[in-house]
């Protein structure tokens, strides 16, 4: 019997505490072994029976995975697929990690359709020639929409140093991606490329943004309904920019039928537009190896805006 009630609360809690982590660390990574050559060829995540669930499917259906024709194929043979638990004990979140890294390693030789959680995390297969951002060098050089409309514009961007996103998170999220010390470029639809700067803050709520000690709602903006939402989780978010070149919208540059890039996306990796590097290199009057940190100078976009051969220079225009 305990002793006081204290005690027993305390033991129960305990008790409960164990049984939860128990529970939370019941997932096991598993892999498909084909056992007429010993390859892998599928490799997943689950708990309790889930590594036998592929066995189970449709012996008359046409439209099987790459999967199943394997393991029907195996099946023929009069074999069965090796199954096997290659990690144990594992919370979802460690299990999934597990599972990308190895369709990472054997992605090419795997049937696993979807190339599984965290992948923005994992290098693409196909940019190991190069040096990429996030990957080989600390930050990144970034295409950002500005979004001019009802809630924020870019006049406001520039001469209080920010860029802004929000309405919704999927509009917000991106934007929130952006660590100190990125290279962004501001791109104004139907004006063209109106800023480069870098980072100097991580995002946060256009209602704890300040400018020279004084919160943004005590400034003259030209768009004010740039704080609706403040409150909730539609909220813009604004990431704090020291603009290294700015200019007007009626000065943005841009050349129509230059195959110069541009996205609605939010936010966007310039690791691989030298083309459009170089142009704004040359409107602005700037070199992106000397914005990147000194120690990044050498990463694989300035080595592609080198690379441009001199017809394509030309063909810039510039």
């Amino acid at each position: 019997m305990c002793s006081t009630t204290l005690s027993c609360n305390t033991l129960a809690f305990m008790i409960g505490n164990r049984k939860t982590k128990r529970k939370m660390e019941n997932f096991y990574v598993y892999v498909y072994i084909d056992p007429r050559n010993y390859e892998e060829f599928y490799y997943g995540k689950g708990k309790g029976s889930r590594k036998e669930a592929h066995l189970k499917f449709d012996e008359n259906s046409d439209n099987d995975s790459e999967k199943t024709k394997i393991i029907k194929e195996i099946k023929k043979e009069g074999l069965e697929p090796i199954i096997k638990v290659i990690a144990k004990g594992l919370t979802e979140k460690e299990a999934l990690l597990v599972e990308k890294t190895l369709i990472w390693k054997l992605g090419k030789t795997l049937t696993n359709k979807s190339s599984g959680h965290f992948a923005e995390k994992f290098r693409p297969h196909n940019k190991l020639h190069l040096n990429l951002s996030g990957f080989d060098f600390e930050n990144g050089l970034y295409y950002v929409n500005v979004g001019e409309g009802d809630h924020r514009c870019w006049e406001d961007c520039k001469q209080y140093g920010f860029l802004s996103a929000g309405q919704h998170p999927k509009w917000s999220d991106p934007l929130k991606t952006l660590e100190i010390g990125d290279v962004v470029v501001a791109y104004l639809k139907n004006h063209g490329y109106v800023g480069v700067g870098r980072v100097s803050e991580k995002a946060v709520r256009v209602n704890e943004f300040w400018v020279n000690n004084r919160p943004l709602k005590d400034l003259d903006l030209k768009q004010p309904n740039i704080f609706e939402n403040s409150h909730n989780i539609n909220s813009e978010f604004l990431v704090r920019v020291n603009w290294i070149k700015a200019v007007d919208k009626e000065s943005a540059i841009w050349k129509k039928k230059h195959q110069l890039f541009t996205t609605q996306l939010i936010k966007a990796s310039l690791d691989n537009q030298a083309h459009t590097l170089y142009y704004i290199e040359k409107e602005f009057g700037l070199k992106f190896s000397e914005i990147l940190h000194e120690n990044e100078g050498n990463n694989s976009t300035v080595k592609q805006i080198k690379k441009l051969s001199e017809e394509e220079k030309k063909a810039i225009g510039i």
